[in-house]
């Protein structure tokens, strides 16, 4: 006798391209959003936007910013907010130039381009900037404050304390080693970009693949292999096309002259050279490669994430909380600091208005990037491209003539829509 109450197997539906390749839609958006910007901006500046010296400049501009907004991913992932950050980076900025000016010269004897001095500048600023961050984090872990008091407090004792230890003055110049990791003072050269380019590219797909093969061991669905070469041609491309553009950017004639001069050289008739690959930028892919492996492979990122899903589920299995808030405020004071190294060393000097609004640049990096204000979900590579979006945004706004007090009226806007674009994101997604 027959079984006449079994159903039909479902057929299963046929995925779309974007299915198969797998890509995420956010991400996916924010690069159209990206790609529409620089396209219109390019238009209403008559093509300067998209040329290789605006695109190197755009790329040096949004090192600082980027860095601080992969740290703040962990902060706003936690359920936390810093408002500090850009005073902590101008605490961390005035002691790292007076160690140069003064305090180096003064007690040690060590001048501006001593082989020391900018390997002691920089240790010391990281440490502030990484003890500063542990304190507040302590405080808001361990006294129960809430991190928007202790940030706000944070925001106005920092700045001050820049202040009072510079007395209000300008400090430079500094040391021509530090220098180098502030954009144009350091470059790799075409030669070298190249290789860095090809190595990097390499790297990339050799992990997709790796990534693929390890999937398909452990009995994993996997893409088509046409749609993981696709995604590799992409990545391919979008690194060697991205080095092939700074190196289009040729140093100018007068500065090139004056660095073979400084050698005791004649520069060749008709020589040109490119900029290649800022050590600035190279510092913000390092940063983006580690902090996205601590969020995807270490148990520190396991537990930020668990933490900032459920703080109550992860507090009763066994996570101390606490600890781990003292852990991501440290962490953001040591990326405050290193965006110091980069912004003081692009100024080629430290300024009273050093990191002015980077609070709510950083902020809005993460969120645009995809940080949900709720906690338990945020990346690293959202939030870079979300620093670009915004550097792109004002960038291009200067270049069209709009005033400043507008252009914090557009990114404001900005923001909000983002937040608002995300709330419904995520309302759909979780409704399917």
């Amino acid at each position: 006798m027959t079984d006449t109450t079994s159903q039909p197997i479902p057929k299963k539906e046929a995925k779309g391209l974007f299915q198969q390749l797998e890509l995420d839609a956010r991400l996916l958006g924010m690069i159209g959003a990206f790609v529409i910007l620089c396209i219109g901006f390019n238009i209403f500046t008559d093509g300067r936007f998209l040329t290789p010296r605006n695109i190197f400049n755009l790329s040096i501009q949004t090192v600082s910013v980027a860095i601080m907004a992969s740290g703040m991913v962990f902060v706003i992932v936690n359920r936390h907010i810093d408002l500090s950050v850009g005073a902590l980076l101008a605490t961390c900025s005035a002691v790292m130039a007076m160690i140069q000016t003064e305090w180096l010269p003064g007690t040690l004897g060590f001048g501006l381009d001593h082989p020391m001095t900018w390997a002691i500048t920089i240790v010391v600023g990281l440490a502030v900037g990484t003890l500063i961050g542990a304190f507040q984090g302590w405080m808001v872990g361990y006294l129960a404050i809430p991190a928007f008091i202790v940030t706000l407090g944070g925001f106005l004792v920092w700045r001050n304390v820049a202040w009072y230890l510079t007395s209000g003055q300008t400090k430079g110049p500094l040391d021509s080693t530090f220098l180098i990791f502030g954009g144009t003072n350091g470059t790799l050269g075409t030669t070298w970009s190249w290789i860095i380019g090809l190595i990097a590219a390499a790297a990339a797909v050799w992990t997709l693949w790796s990534s693929r093969r390890a999937k398909a061991a452990h009995g994993f669905g996997v893409k088509p292999v046409w749609a993981e070469a696709t995604i590799s041609g992409i990545i391919t491309a979008a690194i060697l096309g991205f080095v092939w553009i700074l190196n289009s950017y040729n140093i100018p004639t007068r500065r090139l002259e004056r660095m073979f001069e400084a050698r005791g050289e004649v520069m060749p008739e008709g020589l040109t050279v490119g900029y290649g690959l800022p050590i600035s930028v190279l510092i913000l892919i390092a940063v983006a490669i580690v902090m996205t492996m601590v969020a995807k492979r270490t148990r520190l990122g396991r537990y930020i994430y668990a933490t900032g899903g459920n703080p109550d589920a992860a507090e009763l299995s066994g996570i101390n909380t606490r600890f781990l808030t003292v852990k991501i405020f440290a962490l953001m004071g040591f990326l405050c600091a290193l965006s110091a190294v980069v912004a003081s060393a692009r100024l080629a000097n430290h300024s009273n208005d050093i990191g002015t609004l980077d609070e709510l640049r950083v902020i809005a990096a993460a969120v645009i990037g995809g940080t949900a204000l709720a906690g338990g979900a945020g990346t690293i590579y959202g939030a870079i491209l979300g620093a670009l979006i915004m550097q792109a945004l004002q960038s291009g706004m200067a270049m069209v003539g709009v005033d400043a007090p507008f252009q914090n009226i557009v990114v404001g806007t900005v923001l909000v829509l983002a937040v608002f674009i995300d709330i419904v994101y995520r309302k759909r997604v979780g409704a399917k």
